[in-house]
């Protein structure tokens, strides 16, 4: 890890009661809101009335510019990122650069490509890109004009750079000139000049260092870290199978236990409050609880497998269709298919679920690491009954999240608030430990694949028939509207409007129903459809005696973008010319996901039943890469994550109960199985695009293709076994 990604600036020292200090007194500077969609902006004073429209920049006395993150930081580096965008167009020094968490206010800080406030779908860069430049933008225009004001000189002659506003002999930072800016109009945004990217200083250099402070020294604030007056804390205990509902339960047990101050049943389950979390877990262990089971579910997860093997024998909904590939295999005398199972999996996030809750009446405030503000919000006043502007929600880092915190039903979010409700004015922190996530939250579907095609006379694939079973994420969530015809597009994505050629296609759904509860994992369909795709291309060219990479250049003839990065992929790992050691096989896998192209090559050595991911050569298409070591940091986060995933991490379930509960058991990945990482950023004019998530999908099939390469086995499960 590069430590200087973390590395502190001086300006770093003031705090935000410090700030808001500052903000709040006569001399407050300047703040600027702007709403990009109609293109207009304002300018206040931070001692004056609620800011209108989006606020993301604003500039104290002292010389600090401070930037509001409307994205969730869980170690993905939007801080960073952001803060990026808006110092370069301001010519700021980056020294005098702060961030924090944007409160929650959909109007404020919508996700533009969602359309309320959220942080997922590797969004966060891709669209606050040009907001966050037009917000630096306009802000440097506004000081100019205050400046050109005072020095009774043209707005044009001025100049800007490393936090100083200059003229001749006139010269000024921008605490000086904060407050005359924030007397000016703001201007629109149709008038905002931005940079040419020749001209960037920081947008695409090494030149910001990490903003998300304090994870190096371990100061950095996280929901477990929040301590406020008063304050309880609360476990629940949740059902053994889900569906279950609790019948009765006898308390009296755990209200013995020292420091267990209340005890009772809600919606999920039973809580216990206590003063602490490990009396309240002490609590926990002395309930007894008996469980409705009559809707659970209490099918093993071989028994829901077996079922989806049998479905993918069969048709199902057409998600897409070109030309008539049934009929065109049944013809074909050279026909190979292959069948891929994949199991659930916990998202194992680093730091486990957790929410401080405060009630009162039909207003909460709320502190946690929060990934959806606008369905959290809408959830809380749900219960309490009240309205989303009597929520108010105080972001802090979180560590981790992989999907499992923009929970569409903001299910432990929910629990925090039915548990602060019974305790009107308490502060009460709920806490789940890593077996109650693993035994009892949320996972990535299931899912079995069946892939078949015909190969013409050069081995080329003439058709190709997909067929796909496995659980919706979509159902039964707000998210709901966008299954059409019975499709839902996040469990073949990566399958329909496939990068390769092939003729004739058909891709078919089965959506099951279990009373598993499932969610998006990082890189959501991706994490599945990348490796039956990957693996199933390499056994089309193995048959048609072809190199891995040319048989899938070939392919890609219609596709220019992926064809680059599979070449520099290859130049970089020097496929076909550099000799590995005896009992080494090497890989490839290509996919795109979330606007963004990863290829990745990867070396394994065999010894008997084991064998070792030894390194990966990863090459990305991003479009900008704001922070170009960022970038490689996602990648090599992305390739780690999907190599647990790939190695050791399954969940399965024995009559409706999960086996497994914590790193023994679901053993995510160590280092000592970290491979050596090479990530190559490949040159782009084109907006950013997706680099959380792109880094995950191709890991897998390249591991398999690798092993296959040295075995001669196939591999058509995850995760990978040799014996």
């Amino acid at each position: 890890m590069n430590m200087q990604r973390f590395a502190k600036t001086s300006s770093n020292n003031i705090s935000r009661r410090g700030f808001l200090k500052v903000a709040a007194g006569t001399s407050a500077g300047l703040v600027l809101g702007m709403n990009l969609g109609t293109s207009t902006a304002q300018a206040q004073s931070a001692g004056a009335a609620k800011l209108e429209f989006n606020a993301f920049v604003s500039i104290s006395p002292d010389n600090q510019v401070k930037v509001l993150i409307k994205h969730l930081e869980m170690g993905q580096g939007i801080y960073t990122g952001l803060a990026t965008c808006v110092a370069e167009e301001m010519d700021a020094d980056w020294a005098q650069i702060v961030c924090e968490h944007a409160p929650a206010d959909v109007e404020k800080y919508a996700n533009l490509f969602m359309g309320m406030q959220g942080t997922g779908g590797s969004t966060g860069m891709a669209n606050s890109y040009m907001q966050m430049r037009e917000a630096g933008a306009a802000a440097r225009a506004m000081l100019v004009s205050a400046a050109a004001s005072q020095w009774g000189v043209a707005a044009a002659d001025i100049q800007v750079a490393n936090g100083r506003v200059s003229h001749a002999q006139h010269s000024a930072s921008f605490g000086e000139l904060a407050m005359a800016a924030a007397l000016l109009p703001a201007p629109d945004t149709a008038s905002l000049s931005l940079k040419s990217p020749a001209d960037f200083k920081f947008i695409g250099t090494l030149a910001a260092t990490r903003k998300d402070d304090g994870k190096a020294d371990g100061t950095a604030i996280y929901t477990q870290d929040i301590q406020l007056p008063g304050m309880l804390s609360a476990v629940v205990a949740h059902p053994p199978r889900f569906g279950a509902k609790v019948l009765s339960f006898d308390a009296s047990k755990a209200l013995a236990v020292k420091g267990v101050q209340h005890v009772f049943a809600i919606e999920s389950g039973v809580a216990v409050v206590a003063a602490d979390y490990w009396t309240a877990t002490k609590g926990r262990e002395q309930l007894e609880v008996q469980w409705d089971e009559t809707r659970s579910e209490t099918r093993g997860s071989a028994e829901i497998l077996k079922g989806y093997h049998e479905l993918v024998e069969t048709p199902g909904v057409v998600a897409e269709s070109e030309g008539n590939a049934a009929a065109s295999i049944a013809a074909s005398s050279n026909v190979v298919e292959g069948v891929y199972e994949f199991p659930y999996l916990s998202h194992a996030q680093m730091e486990p679920i957790n929410c401080v809750a405060l009630v009162n009446g039909t207003k909460a405030e709320m502190w946690y690491g929060c990934q959806m503000p606008t369905g959290d919000q809408a959830a809380i006043a749900a219960v309490l009954g009240g309205q989303t502007n009597e929520v108010k929600i105080n972001t802090v880092f979180a560590g981790g999240g992989f999907g499992r915190r923009a929970n569409p039903n903001s299910d432990y979010i929910v629990e925090a608030t039915r548990i602060a409700k019974e305790l009107p004015g308490t502060p009460v922190k709920l806490v789940w430990s890593r077996e109650d996530d693993m035994h009892g939250g949320y996972y990535r579907p299931a899912y079995v694949h069946k892939l078949t095609a015909a190969l013409d006379s050069e081995g080329m694939p003439s058709a190709l028939q997909i067929r796909v079973a496995g659980q919706s994420i979509m159902e039964g969530t707000f998210m709901a509207s966008s299954i059409i015809d019975g499709i839902d597009a996040s469990s073949i994505e990566g399958l329909t409007e496939m990068s390769y050629h092939v003729p004739e296609r058909q891709v078919e759904l089965h959506t099951t129903q279990t009373g598993i509860p499932v969610q998006w994992w990082r890189s959501v369909g991706n994490t599945h459809t990348a490796f039956s795709k990957e693996v199933f291309i390499d056994a089309l060219a193995r048959k048609a005696g072809q190199d891995p990479v040319a048989y899938r250049l070939a392919l890609l003839k219609n596709n220019p973008r992926e064809t680059a990065v599979l070449q520099l992929a290859a130049e970089k790992a020097q496929w076909g010319t550099k000799v590995l050691p005896e009992g080494w096989g090497r890989g490839v896998a290509v996919h795109s996901s979330f606007g963004s192209t990863v290829a990745e090559i990867v070396d394994v050595s065999v010894d008997g039943d084991t064998f070792k991911v030894e390194r990966v050569v990863a090459v990305v298409d991003c479009g900008v890469a704001v922070n170009p070591d960022i970038v490689k940091a996602q990648i090599e986060g992305g390739i780690a994550y999907g190599l647990s995933a790939a190695l050791e991490d399954e969940i399965t379930l024995t009559e409706g109960r999960v086996d497994q509960s914590n790193f023994h058991n679901y053993r995510v990945l160590r280092m000592n199985a970290m491979p050596e990482v090479e990530v190559h950023i490949l040159a782009s004019t084109n907006a950013p695009s997706g680099v959380g998530e792109p880094g995950t999908p191709p890991i897998a099939p390249a591991v398999a293709n690798a092993l296959t390469a040295v075995t001669g086995k196939t591999f058509s499960r995850l995760p990978l076994k040799l014996a």
